[in-house]
C-alpha cells in the first residue's frame, strides 16, 4: 500500500506522528471508451466554450457559477489563503460512544499506521479506545477540504472514517409519511417470524459479486477465443403479493425450506373431527333397533310356549 497522507495526531499534548492508507479498493472491472471498428482509444480536449481554443492544465482555474452568466474565478493563491489549521494534523475533539454515531454520516475508511517512534503512543491510543468503549471524534484536512472524522480500532489497528456533515444529509421528504398506516398484530407477529427464519451471523466471505464474475468470465473467454456458456437461471421470479398476511406466510414456509427445516404439522380442523364423533351416534341408533326389535318379538314367544 501507498500512503496518500502523513501528519499527526493531536491527542491533548502528545502528538502521533502517523501515515494514512486507503483502507477499501474498489474492484468493479473498469472500460475504456474505444472506437468499435479498430480499438483507438478515445481521447477528449479541454476547448474554451467562448474562443473554442484548446486550453492547458497551466491555463485551467476553479470557477463558480453565481448565475446570470457569470463566474467567479479561484485560483491556488486563493485557496492557499484559506485558514485550514488542521491542514497536517488530526485534531481530537471529543470521545463519544460509537452508537451515537448514525453510520449514514459515513463516507470513506483510511488505516493509519504510526511513523518513526511514535509506535508506543499509537498503542496508547488504540488501547485506552479499546478500553473505554468509545471513538474519538475527529477533523482532518484531506485534498483542501476540512472533513469531519472518527478514530475507532479494526484488528489491532487505527481506522479513520470520514464523516459528512450534518448538512450534508438530506431529509427525507416522501407522501407516505404524513398517511396514517396502521399494521395489525398479527402482521408484526408474521414479521418478526419471518425475520427469525431468517436470521443469522454477518459472514462477509459468504458474499461475491456474481455479475463481476460473470462478466470476468466474458472477458476471458474473449482473450482465451473460447464460447461463454451462460449459467442456467435457478431463482423464481417473485410473484405480486396480493395479501400481505398470505405473502408473509408463504416467505416463511420458503426461508423454513431455505434452511432444511420441516414445515410444522398442520393442525387438525373441526371439519375433520366431526365425522368421528357420528360413529358412535349410529351404533346407539342401532342398539336402539335391536331391543325394539327383540322387544316386539316377546308376546309372540310367549304364545308359542303357551300352546306348546
Amino acid at each position: 500500500m501507498r500512503a496518500i497522507w502523513k501528519g499527526a495526531v493531536s491527542f491533548g499534548l502528545v502528538s502521533i506522528a502517523v501515515k494514512l492508507y486507503s483502507a477499501t479498493e474498489e474492484k468493479d472491472i473498469r472500460f475504456h471508451q474505444v472506437h468499435r471498428t479498430d480499438g483507438g482509444r478515445i481521447k477528449y480536449q479541454r476547448t474554451c466554450s467562448i474562443d473554442g481554443e484548446v486550453v492547458s492544465y497551466d491555463d485551467i482555474a476553479k470557477g463558480y457559477d453565481i448565475g446570470g452568466g457569470e463566474m467567479v474565478i479561484l485560483t491556488d493563491e486563493d485557496f492557499a489563503e484559506l485558514p485550514l489549521t488542521t491542514s497536517r494534523a488530526i485534531d481530537v475533539l471529543q470521545f463519544v460512544p460509537a452508537e451515537q454515531i448514525d453510520p449514514l454520516l459515513f463516507a470513506k475508511a483510511y488505516y493509519l499506521e504510526p511513523e518513526g517512534q511514535a509506535a508506543k503512543p499509537y498503542v496508547l491510543l488504540r488501547d485506552a479506545l479499546t478500553d473505554s468503549d468509545r471513538v474519538a471524534l475527529v477533523k482532518i484536512a484531506l485534498r483542501q477540504r476540512e472533513q469531519l472524522a472518527t478514530l475507532r480500532v479494526h484488528d489491532d489497528v487505527l481506522v479513520l472514517n470520514t464523516m459528512l456533515w450534518p448538512d450534508e444529509v438530506r431529509t427525507p421528504d416522501f407522501g407516505f409519511l404524513d398517511d396514517d398506516i396502521e399494521t395489525r398484530p398479527a402482521e408484526l407477529a408474521m414479521a418478526a417470524s419471518l425475520i427469525d427464519s431468517m436470521a443469522g451471523s454477518f459472514k462477509p466471505d459468504e458474499f461475491t459479486d456474481n455479475y463481476r464474475a460473470a462478466l470476468q468470465e466474458v472477458i476471458d473467454a474473449k482473450v482465451e477465443g473460447r464460447e461463454v456458456v451462460a449459467p442456467e437461471e435457478t431463482e423464481e421470479e417473485p410473484a405480486t403479493a396480493v395479501d400481505l398476511m398470505a405473502a408473509l406466510k408463504a416467505s416463511v414456509e420458503r426461508a423454513k425450506a431455505a434452511r432444511g427445516e420441516s414445515a410444522a404439522p398442520a393442525k387438525k380442523t373441526s371439519a375433520t373431527k366431526a365425522p368421528a364423533k357420528k360413529a358412535p351416534a349410529k351404533k346407539a341408533a342401532a342398539k336402539k333397533t335391536t331391543s325394539s326389535a327383540a322387544k316386539k318379538t316377546t308376546p309372540a314367544k310367549k304364545a308359542a310356549r303357551k300352546s306348546a
